[in-house]
């Protein structure tokens, strides 16, 4: 085990667990706007109103479900960044949820909700390039549309495009908010992540010529 961290290296893990915490910032950014969190997190936090279990405690039950998955056709996506991402993400966004929401102010303009979701939307870009660019483990969600991709014919793009889907008509269904900033998580991060990929995340962990190419 020893010998596993010492081949990774500190600032490959570091910089996931860094990633992880940022995207948990994110996910708590999106939720103030009241304009949509991603498809994923918004079906969490829909179902979290009608269970009697909190958002996190919800994500490490659906997680644990998705991580049957994974392990039985996806066990090359595992590792050490796909179990701090299943048990430390929610603890974080809910966390930043609870200090988001005693400065709360339900009346401020659509304007402001959108600027939220810009902010929204590059700290959670950051926190997935570092995440994903430390190459360190999937998370159980985000293995899921890779699996299906190895799987099937289809793109990975249209793979995950029809989890994002499944998640946002649950979410729907529910009741949650199913607004803009669910359209822009779905759709819209690709640029911001390749972005932080080459001006930061790459920079930071000295992954240049691994990830060079």
């Amino acid at each position: 085990m020893t010998g596993y961290f010492k081949n990774i290296g500190l600032r490959r893990i570091a910089g996931m667990v860094s990633g992880n915490i940022i995207l948990g910032i994110g996910i708590a950014v999106f939720r103030a706007s009241l304009l949509g969190n991603d498809p994923y997190s918004a079906m969490l936090l829909a179902g979290a109103e009608h269970l009697p279990v909190t958002y996190s405690t919800l994500l490490l039950i659906v997680n644990a479900a998705v991580f049957s998955v994974e392990i039985l056709w996806g066990r090359h996506f595992i590792g050490i960044g796909t179990f701090v991402n299943w048990f430390l993400l929610g603890y974080v966004a809910s966390f930043f949820m609870e200090v988001s929401a005693v400065f709360q102010i339900p009346e401020r303009g659509l304007f402001i909700r959108l600027l939220t979701v810009a902010a929204g939307v590059l700290v959670v870009s950051l926190g997935v390039s570092l995440y994903q660019s430390a190459d360190l483990g999937i998370a159980p969600y985000d293995s899921l549309s890779m699996i299906i991709s190895e799987h099937c014919p289809l793109p990975y793009f249209w793979c995950r495009l029809g989890t994002d889907v499944v998640c946002t008509a649950v979410c729907f269904a529910l009741g949650g908010i199913v607004n803009v900033g669910t359209a822009v998580c779905a759709f819209g991060l690709g640029p911001f992540i390749h972005f932080f990929d080459r001006t930061v995340s790459f920079r930071v962990l000295g992954m240049e010529q691994l990830n060079r190419k």
